[in-house]
């Protein structure tokens, strides 16, 4: 059987990640509560560079990171509505969404997006 947390790489781009990338997706699937993560392109349409976990396979995977970005986006406008447009510099650093049942992270970067899912109740 397939390792979950094994890191899958999108057939159609080939995306060379950063040696501090690399340590920190090791890192961040080390940890019990991490259910997966996914390491998003920033382009239209919204591309998987990158995933772990099995909550992020096929289609499934495909709506996480279409929701992502559209959450991204979504944040970043309001923030553009409320500051009348004077926020230069002012980009979303990171945000953490939680539900009853996990909690996804996501950290936008300006090449990446980069989300993990965990189960708060696993310690």
């Amino acid at each position: 059987m397939a390792d979950p947390h094994a890191p899958s790489t999108s057939a159609s781009q080939t995306h060379v990640t950063p040696p501090e990338l690399e340590q920190t997706l090791t890192l961040l699937t080390s940890h019990r509560s991490v259910l997966g993560y996914m390491l998003l392109s920033r382009g239209q349409p919204v591309t998987i560079i990158r995933h772990s976990g099995v909550v992020f396979e096929g289609e499934q995977g495909k709506k996480y990171a279409s929701a992502i970005a559209r959450i991204v986006q979504s944040v970043q406008t309001g923030l553009e509505e409320v500051s009348g447009g004077h926020h230069e510099g002012d980009d979303i650093r990171f945000m953490r969404i939680r539900t009853k049942r996990h909690e996804i992270m996501i950290s936008p970067d300006e090449r990446y997006l980069l989300a993990v899912l965990h189960d708060p109740a696993t310690t």
